[in-house]
Parts: structure tokens; sequence; C-alpha cells
């Protein structure tokens, strides 16, 4: 008896890891699927051997590149890269967001980092060519990025300020800041959008929207750095963020300097939405459905949190991207309308589920 109960002992810590891999293993598995499926399927379908033709003549020597080669590596290629990064930036970041904020509600579309962002994306378009005489013309491509980022950041600044009250985030507080800078910033990027000429309004309404139609390598290779940086600090986060979870008292007690994380996070959020608004405007909810779904799979211990909401994030914004380019062919629908269609109704939920927590 005594051998088996040690058995037994010995058997169980062996079994969560391979849990845990299998998590993994499942989540990358479904990201491949994804991508393929990505590249194949469109307006126009193509094989999935020629799409992994294409994609092997970026490695090889190739002749003339054929139809389905340009569609894949110069069309649907760096679309489907970009709804990778910005959907791990925006889940990655949701889920620091809330662990910073110690509720299940915060995301960046939620509580205004998004517009934020967007407002100075949009500025940028319509003053760009006040800009262009202060910029050189090569450097522009640049600028877009940095301003939604300087956006996201002073607004997520701006929201932790607010909200912070006697070393305490207020839940409440928080998200009416949210809705507040929402507002305004809806405010001011309509009265842009009034300003703006026929050229510039295309480019507005791309941003409210929400669409990854205009992505093409020249705009996404600056902003790869950007939304990389989020994922870069995947492992120093997740320690701290499940230690902040007690509390910052307990957390500061632990030797987690509270400070210096929470403006690490204020700034990779920022950075990772405005790279993300820079190249695709306002996509909302993800930030707010994928740490939840990986919640209920995998638990709340952010070293798992975060990187399986990365690989969840992409899975999922590959889907809405090929969901916009499919379901009203030939036309396109905006990606940021795919996404809330599934986000509102689940974020209705969440208040529902959390209406006690939020009433005290």
């Amino acid at each position: 008896m005594e051998d088996t109960v040690s058995e037994r002992q010995q058997q169980q810590p062996t079994r969560r890891p391979l849990a845990i891999q299998f998590r993994y293993l499942a989540l990358v598995s479904a990201l491949v699927l994804a991508l393929i499926a990505n590249l194949a399927f469109g307006g126009v379908a193509i094989p999935f051997s020629d799409v992994i033709s294409a994609l092997m003549s970026n490695f090889v020597d190739h002749d003339a590149p054929d139809r389905f080669t340009l569609v894949v590596n110069h069309i649907r290629l760096p679309r489907a890269l970009a709804a990778m990064l910005v959907g791990a930036s925006l889940a990655i970041t949701g889920a620091m967001l809330q662990g910073l904020f110690r509720n299940p509600l915060a995301d960046p579309g939620l509580v205004g980092v998004s517009a934020g962002a967007a407002l100075a994306a949009v500025a940028t378009i319509v003053f760009a060519h006040e800009l262009s005489k202060w910029i050189v013309i090569d450097k522009m491509q640049y600028v877009l990025p940095v301003a939604a980022f300087l956006g996201g950041f002073l607004c997520t600044l701006l929201i932790y300020r607010i909200s912070k009250r006697d070393g305490h985030t207020n839940v409440a507080t928080m998200l009416l800041a949210g809705i507040a800078i929402n507002a305004i910033a809806l405010s001011m990027i309509g009265t842009l959008t009034y300003l703006s000429d026929d050229e510039q309004l295309r480019d507005v309404v791309f941003w409210q929207l929400g669409s990854l139609g205009g992505v093409s390598w020249s705009l996404l290779l600056p902003t790869i750095p950007l939304l990389v940086i989020p994922l870069l600090i995947l492992k120093w986060a997740s320690g701290p963020l499940n230690a902040l979870a007690l509390g910052e008292d307990d957390a500061g007690n632990l030797g987690v300097n509270v400070t210096a994380l929470t403006y690490l996070i204020i700034l990779a959020v920022a950075i990772g939405v405005g790279a993300a608004v820079a190249i695709s405007g306002i996509i909302g909810f993800v930030g707010l459905i994928v740490p939840h779904l990986i919640r209920l799979i995998s638990g709340v211990n952010h070293r798992h949190l975060l990187p399986q909401s990365a690989l969840l994030g992409s899975c999922l914004l590959l889907l809405a991207d090929l969901t916009s380019r499919t379901i009203v062919v030939p036309a396109e629908l905006p990606i940021g309308l795919v996404t809330s269609a599934f986000g509102g109704p689940f974020f209705l939920w969440l208040l529902v589920r959390n209406r006690k927590r939020l009433a005290t």
C-alpha cells in the first residue's frame, strides 16, 4: 500500500507538465493551421500545395513567380504576419493590464488606450502635409507608429493615475475613466474627420473600423520591433504579476518593485497597442477575450497565461481576418466589426459574472 501511495506521489508532478506541454502543442498546431487557412482562402482559393510552394520560394531560387506565388507572398503573407503580431500584442497587453489592475475587465480598447493611440494616428494622417515640412519624407513611415505609441502611453498613464487611490486601483473609476477618454478621443477623431480631405477621410475611416487590408511589407517591417517588445518582457513580468495578485503591499514584501513593474507594463502596453493601431486601426476585445479563455484552460499563473495568450491571440485574429475577407466576398468586412461582434456579448457575460465584485 505504501509503495502504491509513493508511486502516485511520484507520478503527480509529471502530469501537470505534460498537460501544460499538451496545451502549448495544441495552441501551436491551431496557429499553424489558422496561418495556412489564412493564406489559402480568400477571394481566390489557393490549393494548400501551392501555398507551401509559394512559401518555399522565399528560401530557394525561383524563376518568374506565378500568380499564386505573388498573391501568397506579397498580399496575404504580410497581412497574415500582421494579424499574428497584432493579435499576440493585443492579447498580451490585455493580460498585463488585467494583472496590473487586478481586474478581469481591463482591456486596451475598453479603458481608452486604443482610442488614444488612434487619435494620435489620425492626427498624424490629417496633418501629414504639415509634418512633412519638418520631417524627411523617407522617415514619415516611422512617424505613425511613434505617434500612436505616444497617444497610447499618455492615455494608459492617465488612466492609471486617475484610478489609483491610497495604493489601490478602483475598478469602477478605471472603467469610467476609460469611457470618458474614449468619448473625448472619438469626438476629436470626429473633428479631424470633418477637417480631412477625401484621401485622408478613407484612411481615417480605416483607423476607426480596424482593418488589415492596407498592410504591406513597407508598412509592416518598421512596426515589427514595436510589436515584438511586449513579447520580450514575458519572462520578466510573469513572476512579479503573480506576486501582484496578492496585493501591492504583499508584492512589495516579496521583493517586487511595484513602481518599476507598473511603468514597465504601461510602457509595454503603450508600445504594443500603439504599433497595433498604427497598422490595423482599432481592433477591440482581443485583449479582453483571449486572457479569459486561457484562464479557463490553464489557470491564472502568468508564466503560462502570457505566452499562451500570445499564441491564442494570434490564432484568433488570423481567423477573424479570414472571416472578414470571406464572409461578404467580393467586399471585405472591417476586422474590427468581426471582433466586436464576438467581444460585445462576451463582455456582457463578464459584467454579469462579476457584478457582485463590481458592486463592492
